[in-house]
């Protein structure tokens, strides 16, 4: 049998078959363009995902604002009450400071005008016939000019008194109060213990003198006033 051979014909459709062009090929290993690509990332997402951590952290720091601001308000509200509290105390301990101030002036100041009462009380008790411008001397110390010339006067009616009957008296203190205190002006009552003696009783007799005496702390804590002296000597 003979065998066909290809014409040259044939042979050149064959070769133009298969050298045609690589477009008219689909070509399997060339990416497909809209094949979405599983590994890119879903931007939409992760805005969605970081909006809503950055809403999360405002909303802490809104709580720790309101946090610190609550610890603060407290505070606030502690110092205050804690300065009013000790305002109200410094308050209370100045008030009862001036108090036990003033209290303790009034007991000094009592004190000596008792002092000055009971001093001169016991002064103008003692008398000795033998000295009267003596006694006469200390009759009128520590008292006003007013009351001075007042004394000197009724010094000068006692002496008439004295002499005659040889008088002789010592006195001790007893004890003196205020009766009143106005304006700073003192009454105060003194109390001696008199001994005497006399022409007509050479035994010692014991008395008691009361004298009322008036001092003004204003005019230097000078004697205004003294009541009882002529009294003690009218009782002999």
């Amino acid at each position: 049998m003979r065998q066909h051979k290809p014409s040259g014909a044939e042979l050149s459709t064959d070769t133009v078959t298969d050298d045609q062009p690589d477009a008219v090929k689909p070509d399997a290993t060339e990416p497909n363009a809209e094949k979405p690509d599983a590994a890119e990332p879903n931007a939409e997402n992760d805005s969605i995902e970081i909006d809503d951590g950055n809403e999360l952290n405002d909303k802490k720091s809104a709580a720790r604002r309101l946090t610190i601001s609550l610890r603060s308000l407290v505070i606030a509200v502690a110092i205050v009450a804690v300065v009013a509290a000790f305002g109200t105390l410094g308050w209370l301990y100045v008030g009862a400071q001036r108090k036990l101030d003033a209290q303790s002036r009034q007991l000094q100041n009592n004190a000596h005008a008792e002092k000055l009462a009971l001093d001169y009380a016991v002064h103008a008790a003692e008398m000795n016939f033998q000295d009267i411008n003596g006694w006469k001397v200390k009759l009128v110390a520590g008292t006003t000019p007013e009351l001075k010339d007042k004394l000197t006067k009724a010094a000068t009616s006692i002496e008439q008194i004295l002499v005659p009957l040889q008088w002789t008296s010592t006195a001790k203190p007893l004890v003196a109060k205020v009766r009143s205190d106005t304006a700073g002006t003192y009454v105060v009552d003194a109390f001696v213990s008199v001994m005497t003696k006399t022409i007509q009783a050479p035994e010692p007799l014991q008395s008691t003198a009361t004298y009322s005496i008036t001092i003004d702390s204003t005019k230097d804590w000078k004697i205004t006033d003294v009541g009882g002296i002529g009294a003690v000597v009218g009782e002999k």
